[in-house]
């Protein structure tokens, strides 16, 4: 019999994992501390639908779960920009055939814990863990209930009840942060049977500081998220009536109102939530070793949280296998080499909320946009633009951050220059020898 494992926490990265790892023939438990999401009403308002991409599918394929999800999945081929007087603006996320796919995150956590049990792995609902003996690798649960492993695996989440054991052991570094914006969703109903917006995109309201997002469910709906500051002028402090929430949607979000009747009744129906950022080293402490969240909770701006925690996944299966399952060399090994690409996303889900809410309906964006989709069109092996690398690549998050500054300088350096030829091989010549520099 293969050693024995124990995961806390059912969610997205929980559920995938234990899927693989039964898979390559372990005795897989998983412990959540909710109820069994297939026999309780989910949350409302509290989910930000997510947005399944390369490094996501891979692992899922992988597990050989993917087929069972595809049929649930909502391509989203570019973002759909939403001007203050309702005029749009599309922008593809990629090359011909590249798009996102839009997904419940509720639909899909069951899908996969579907999956878990399916392969053969107990999950335990109810079972918080209230403490962590990493000396004898016991996890013991609020119930009563004591299990004893040969390896746990943390995947339960920002708040992670391992993680925070792990924050009073010696030389072990965490920071959070909260950024001023929270979010608030909302929806969009079926409009006469159909979708009231046009489903295959990402749709966002920009508005400078602050944001509407859309995305599209397969029930026709479509969940809304606001994503504004909590304090100053605007924010939700200044929105305490239904007037002041009309007014204000009437000002910045016309159209979008337009399609939600019982928009303020949802606006205070549903809850206001913050949005945080953890970092923490080493993940891991004897034969312990956090993934996804638990590890490097980021902001949602790039879509990358749950493919992210996914790409965790392959990545410690594939190091693992390499070294014939020897936690003890495998699990330090990992958390050295991954957290520098979890750094990386981090940094870069907040530049992309800057893009987002600031950038995308800006003329100069655009301009910059235009010639860089002209410098890849002729330099598809050399110049990969930078959302291309995060979200259609397996290039490491920390080399796409690197690659995407350099591009930036040439960029500026191309915008800022009074000469109207543009010499694209010279482009190139300056972004390789600037790579070899950085």
């Amino acid at each position: 019999m293969k050693d024995k494992i124990s995961i806390v926490g059912a969610g997205l990265v929980g559920s995938l994992i234990a899927v693989m790892l039964k898979k390559k023939g372990f005795s897989v438990q998983v412990f959540e501390k909710r109820e069994d999401p297939r026999n309780s009403l989910v949350a409302q308002g509290r989910s930000i639908n997510l947005a399944l991409s390369h490094r996501g599918i891979q692992p899922l394929k992988l597990a050989g779960v993917y087929d069972t999800i595809a049929p649930f999945l909502i391509p989203m081929n570019g973002r759909m920009m939403h001007d203050q007087s309702g005029a749009l603006t599309y922008q593809s996320y990629g090359k011909e055939g590249q798009f996102i796919n839009s997904v419940s995150r509720a639909q899909l956590n069951e899908l996969l814990i579907n999956s878990a049990e399916e392969s053969g792995v107990e999950v335990y609902f109810n079972h918080k863990c209230t403490d962590i003996d990493f000396e004898k690798n016991n996890i013991s649960f609020e119930n009563g209930v004591s299990v004893e492993s040969d390896l746990i695996i943390g995947t339960d989440g920002a708040f992670s009840a391992l993680r925070k054991k792990l924050q009073f052991t010696d030389r072990f570094n965490f920071s959070q942060h909260y950024i001023e914006h929270g979010y608030k969703e909302l929806s969009i109903k079926p409009i006469n049977g159909e979708f009231g917006l046009e489903q295959n995109y990402l749709h966002i309201w920009p508005r400078g500081n602050f944001m509407l997002i859309a995305l599209p469910n397969n029930d026709k709906t479509f969940t809304c998220t606001l994503f504004f500051p909590f304090e100053g002028s605007p924010s939700f402090a200044q929105l305490s009536s239904k007037t002041e929430v009309d007014s204000f949607f009437d000002q910045f979000f016309a159209d979008a109102k337009a399609l939600i009747p019982d928009l303020s009744d949802q606006f205070f129906e549903n809850p206001t939530s913050s949005l945080i950022t953890t970092k923490c080293e080493p993940w891991n402490k004897g034969r312990s070793i956090l993934l996804g969240d638990a590890a490097h909770a980021i902001v949602p701006f790039y879509g990358q949280g749950m493919n992210s925690g996914f790409e965790d996944v392959r990545l410690f299966i594939e190091m693992s296998e390499k070294m014939n399952w020897d936690w003890d060399s495998i699990l330090p090994s990992y958390s050295q080499q991954r957290k520098k690409d979890a750094d990386a996303i981090s940094e870069l889900a907040l530049m992309n909320f800057i893009e987002m809410r600031d950038h995308v309906g800006d003329p100069i964006f655009l301009k910059r946009k235009k010639l860089e989709a002209k410098i890849q069109e002729q330099f598809p092996n050399e110049w990969i633009p930078l959302y291309s690398m995060v979200t259609f690549s397996d290039i490491p998050y920390s080399e796409a951050l690197r690659l995407g500054k350099i591009q930036k300088q040439v960029m500026d350096e191309v915008l800022q220059s009074e000469t109207e030829e543009i010499d694209y091989n010279k482009i190139i010549e300056r972004f390789n020898a600037l790579k070899k520099v950085g």
